[in-house]
């Protein structure tokens, strides 16, 4: 007999709702984190756009109200890494502190922005440095920003900000846009857009909060300083789908395939929030998504 009926991996808002209502109904249900319980939102400032909260509160704060909730019915947590993930009459979950066995899984393990690796950004993020327009493009009502990228995430991130801030500057390393041309028409007509072709950031300045982008010419090595309020890094995502690649069938970019029950191409295991196929990556539909992935967790045990 295996050790639970479900167990979760990652304790972000999609694994915390996913195993608050796996307890509520009654399943023996384990969730595994290998960091901070929250997931990307505790690093926001504020979330604002969370039904609930109308003044607004801090990523961290909700991450521990999920955790607080979610443990209360019974949910049992443990901070470890998994590792593995093997198949037999049940599923065999590998982490750093040993083996458990399960009846069905719930991945819910996020994926993290592709950073730019450069100086300042990782002492700046969060004081100008973003990586999410939705959620933090409206702190920046009618100041000046820059997008990283070219691909449809950055060229819809700039159209978004344009309608907040006074200027958006597209910093683009090559000298035309990845993203469809319904987008790249809407971005080239528009009056606060202007595009910076052929450039990299090579270095993000600033105190306590952002001040420039030094930036370099990838085809002439010129060098030249953008002043700006912020910057939003829209250089793609990275799933945390490794560990499940010979266990379920991922997309060409390692998002895992679900159908809109959350189901994956193996029989028992679900997938929800950041780390699926087409996860629109806020709060409410991670959320989501793990209500949706216990309800099918739950039909798939009973079935």
């Amino acid at each position: 007999m295996a050790d639970y009926d479900v167990i979760i991996i990652g304790g972000g808002p999609a694994g915390l709702t996913a195993g608050l209502y796996a307890a509520r109904v009654g399943l023996k249900s384990l969730l595994l984190e290998r960091g901070i319980f929250g997931g990307q939102i505790v690093n926001a400032r504020l979330v604002e756009n969370y039904p609930g909260f109308p003044e607004g509160i801090s990523g961290l704060e909700l991450g521990e109200f999920m955790r607080r909730q979610a443990t209360k019915y019974g949910l049992e947590t443990r901070t470890t890494e998994v590792t593995g993930v093997r198949t037999g009459n049940a599923y065999e979950v590998s982490t750093t502190e040993g083996n458990i066995q399960t009846e069905s899984i719930i991945i819910a393990a996020g994926s993290e922005y592709r950073k730019l690796d450069v100086a300042g950004e990782e002492r700046l993020s969060g004081r100008g440095v973003s990586y999410c327009a939705t959620c933090d493009g409206f702190f920046f009502r009618d100041r000046e920003v820059a997008v990283v990228g070219g691909g449809d995430t950055a060229i819809t991130d700039a159209l978004e900000l344009a309608q907040h801030c006074s200027k958006v500057y597209i910093i683009h390393r090559r000298d035309q846009l990845r993203a469809t041309k319904a987008l790249r028409e809407k971005v080239f007509s528009h009056p606060k857009i202007e595009l910076v072709w052929n450039t990299v950031v090579h270095e993000i300045e600033g105190d306590m909060m952002l001040r420039s982008l030094h930036l370099r010419n990838v085809k002439t090595g010129q060098s030249s300083n953008l002043e700006v309020d912020g910057v939003f890094v829209a250089v793609g995502l990275k799933p945390n789908s490794q560990v499940f690649s010979q266990l379920v069938t991922l997309d060409e970019a390692g998002f895992i395939v679900t159908d809109e029950l959350m189901r994956t191409s193996a029989p028992g295991i679900f997938a929800a929030g950041d780390v699926r196929h087409n996860s629109f990556r806020q709060v409410i539909t991670a959320a989501g998504d793990g209500a949706t992935a216990t309800s099918s967790a739950f039909k798939y045990l009973h079935e």
